[in-house]
């Protein structure tokens, strides 16, 4: 079975030959730190544990050229679309054509970002902006729903442009939306200001036929994902987020199998020893692989203070585990 077919199988409760296996994404100088810890150099980790290639496809979403200070009124908006062309080259890869000529025969997962969530959308990138976004929320409702219109229009005629090209295997919506204590919208106001805007985006994706629409969060979201589900989503892959507050256990419990999963395996664990990350798998894995619609998988990134040898303890016990019958 192929990656693509297993990861496809997985999603929709099929009967995949075993649950996929992403990578957490390892930079270079996680490396460099593995390598003086013992790590044999040119290591491959593709040779030492099974990996099924999961590839991102990265638009462009952001206003061209640059904002150096971002809109605050409805008057504006007019500047804020001028630089919100979906047809400008540059909002895809520079060898556009050839990847989609690659990707046609491709076994391996593709999926495509297709929105960058409300506070990046609206500009957010230091406290003083995000001060100001608030603010908006209060004393120009109506601006921040026209403006978050706008974005969903353009990133929906981006996305058609995407799918009519290339068939993807889920699509990426992310949400950089709070904190480990909760978001920073209410249920109410995410589906009045962010949901509703990308209805347009939503339609594009439906009509491609796109089966997994992920969203990937970085906060405690646990009290938007009714909310969510009510508009399409089918898919959480939630990084680097309060363990307790998003364990996928009591997600799976609340949401049953509407909603799949990704991820869920605390990244702290990998720090604190290979007896934490045996409770962590044992305790999590096995439950979720029964009913299907989950990828096991760390909850963020791995960095320099993840030792090498915990790194490989846990890519060993998750394949054994995994590979055990349920």
């Amino acid at each position: 079975m192929t990656s693509r077919e297993r990861f496809r199988q997985t999603m929709g409760y099929g009967r995949p030959d075993r649950v996929p296996y992403f990578e957490e994404g390892i930079r270079d100088e996680v490396f460099d730190v593995w390598r003086r810890q013992g790590m044999p150099p040119d290591t491959d980790l593709s040779h030492m544990f099974p990996f099924d290639h999961c590839e991102e496809i990265d638009l462009d979403l952001e206003p061209r050229p640059p904002f150096r200070n971002w809109p605050t009124s409805r008057s504006e908006l007019g500047v804020w679309r001028r630089r919100l062309d979906p047809n400008n080259p540059g909002r895809l890869p520079s060898d556009w054509h050839e990847r989609v000529r690659a990707w046609q025969g491709r076994d391996h997962v593709l999926m495509a970002r297709v929105h960058n969530g409300f506070f990046l959308t609206m500009g957010v990138g230091d406290w003083a902006r995000f001060a100001t976004v608030i603010y908006l929320l209060k004393d120009d409702p109506q601006f921040v729903r026209e403006a978050m219109a706008m974005r969903g229009e353009f990133a929906a005629e981006l996305a058609e442009r995407v799918l009519r090209e290339v068939e993807v295997d889920a699509v990426i919506f992310s949400e950089p939306v709070g904190g480990n204590d909760r978001p920073l919208l209410s249920p109410r106001m995410y589906e009045e200001f962010v949901l509703a805007s990308y209805e347009p985006l939503l339609e594009v994706i439906r009509r491609h036929k796109v089966e997994t629409i992920i969203l990937r969060t970085y906060a405690n979201a646990r009290v938007l994902l009714p909310s969510v589900l009510r508009w399409g989503f089918n898919c959480l892959w939630a990084c680097e987020v309060n363990a307790q507050a998003m364990d996928y256990r009591d997600v799976r419990r609340e949401f049953g199998r509407d909603l799949r999963l990704i991820g869920g395996i605390d990244l702290d664990t990998l720090r604190h020893g290979k007896e934490a990350i045996r409770r962590e798998i044992a305790d999590k894995v096995p439950p979720l692989l029964v009913e299907g619609g989950y990828v096991p998988l760390a909850d963020g990134r791995v960095r320099e203070d993840v030792p090498f040898e915990n790194y490989v303890y846990y890519r060993q016990l998750l394949q054994a585990v995994t590979s055990r019958p349920t």
